[in-house]
């Protein structure tokens, strides 16, 4: 098993930045790939963004390119994801998840365990 929480979310107005971290507990956090998905009311769940296990590849949806980063520590046990330049479109409940290594990381259906997720709100 592999526990996630996560931590960042907020209010904040357009253009602004967040900072969303994943810590984990449990099984060895280096084995995962790990990925940040969101939620919007009344959408299905989406991908945003994920990194390989070793942390050497970086995945991202159209949608956040050149605003987001992911990011992990390995010794932290910790992922993140460093949002800028936010728009009220990323309004959504943030989740993170792990998967195991070479997994498709774009693919929800990759993702074994998941956080409780953490709400980011964008909005003036």
């Amino acid at each position: 098993q592999v526990q996630l929480v996560e931590s960042g979310g907020g209010l904040v107005r357009p253009g602004g930045s967040l900072r969303l971290s994943c810590a984990t507990s449990g099984r060895t956090f280096s084995n995962y790939g790990m990925g940040w998905f969101r939620q919007a009311p009344g959408k299905e769940r989406e991908f945003v963004a994920a990194i390989s296990w070793s942390g050497s590849t970086a995945y991202y949806a159209d949608s956040v390119k050149g605003r987001f980063t992911i990011s992990r520590d390995n010794a932290k046990n910790t992922v993140y994801l460093q949002m800028n330049s936010l728009k009220p479109e990323d309004t959504a409940v943030y989740y993170c998840a792990a998967a195991p290594p070479y997994s498709t990381m774009r693919s929800i259906r990759s993702y074994d365990y998941w956080g409780q997720g953490t709400q980011v709100t964008v909005s003036s």
